[in-house]
């Protein structure tokens, strides 16, 4: 049976990869302190004999050491994940994104961990006009959030390349999908314009609304994480639909489906956010990757999950 570690897998995507991993026959031990993944998301798993779950930090080296003892894999998705909380508080995303990747990276290396997938965004490309974004462009951060993640990489490539380490980093762009957390001050555009849409509220976009996103339905994602970890590939990946929509289309199109005559509010732009943003994903059909749900039946999908949640 396969022993992976997945911090973060209390979390909107973690906790997807928890389920998956499971109905994959790993066993599988989650990491999380609970800052903003909850118990509730993996609580229908904890009752096998096949999940564990112990509330930590990444900072906390020697708990990993722990844990980490005899994992097979480890795919690292713990972190704080906003763009515009990282420019209020760049110190708090250094210490918990570069020092906690880096505790993570040392105590795989120290117990011979088989790989580490470590989750990455496409932040790190900026505000590069050229589109789509490839691997082999140059990064322009323009968040302290995306320099965090970009730093995960370049450690990710030194532990390969001096002690051997296989490690493979995803470079995830506008995940969604059930389980995603419309209340958070820095919550995700979708889960916010869903829940604000079915209340008869109209969505608040940031700018003009012809900013351009590439959102990735959750399924894929985790998919790719488990295929990354199980292939031979290591280095940096896209991961994504390779398409991209409109902020102003994606509103309209959440609009429909829930089948209200709501129109947007619009307000100033935030710092840090990119204008345009979609992948190039050839790289990643290397290892197999090929995006399963569209846009319009992953946001079916969840505006049901939401729906019957709320």
């Amino acid at each position: 049976m396969k022993k992976a570690v997945v911090t973060g897998g209390a979390g909107f995507i973690g906790s997807h990869l928890t389920e998956e991993l499971v109905r994959y026959n790993y066993t599988v031990t989650v990491i999380d302190n609970l800052s903003s993944g909850k118990i509730d998301n993996i609580e229908p798993l904890l009752s096998s004999n096949k999940i564990t779950f112990i509330q930590e930090n990444i900072t906390n080296l020697s708990a990993l050491n722990r844990i980490f003892s005899d994992a097979g894999y480890v795919f690292h998705l713990a972190a704080l994940g906003s763009v515009p909380q990282s420019v209020e508080k760049p110190g708090m995303y250094h210490e918990t994104n570069i020092n906690g990747t880096f505790n993570v990276l040392l105590a795989a290396r120290d117990n011979n961990v088989q790989k580490v997938v470590y989750t990455s965004s496409a932040a790190v490309y900026g505000d590069d006009p050229e589109l789509p974004k490839r691997e082999d462009m140059l990064p322009s951060t323009i968040s302290p959030y995306a320099v965090t993640k970009l730093t995960g990489e370049y450690y990710c490539q030194a532990f390969h390349a001096a002690y051997g380490l296989p490690t493979v980093c995803l470079r995830f762009f506008n995940v969604f999908g059930p389980r995603q957390d419309p209340n958070s001050q820095y919550a995700a555009a979708i889960p916010v314009f869903i829940q604000r849409i079915r209340e008869g509220n109209p969505p608040i976009i940031y700018g003009d609304g012809e900013q351009t996103r590439d959102f990735t339905y959750v399924s894929d994602i985790v998919q790719a994480m488990i295929m990354a970890a199980e292939n031979d590939v290591t280095g940096v990946f896209n991961i994504s639909r390779g398409e991209s929509i409109t902020i102003n289309d994606l509103a309209d199109t959440i609009i429909r489906i829930i089948g209200t005559n709501v129109r947007p509010e619009y307000r100033e732009p935030r710092p840090g956010d990119v204008v345009h943003s979609y992948a190039d994903i050839t790289k990643a059909k290397s290892f197999g990757f090929s995006p399963r749900y569209t846009l319009e039946e992953g946001l079916s999908r969840m505006i049901t999950e939401f729906t019957w949640k709320n």
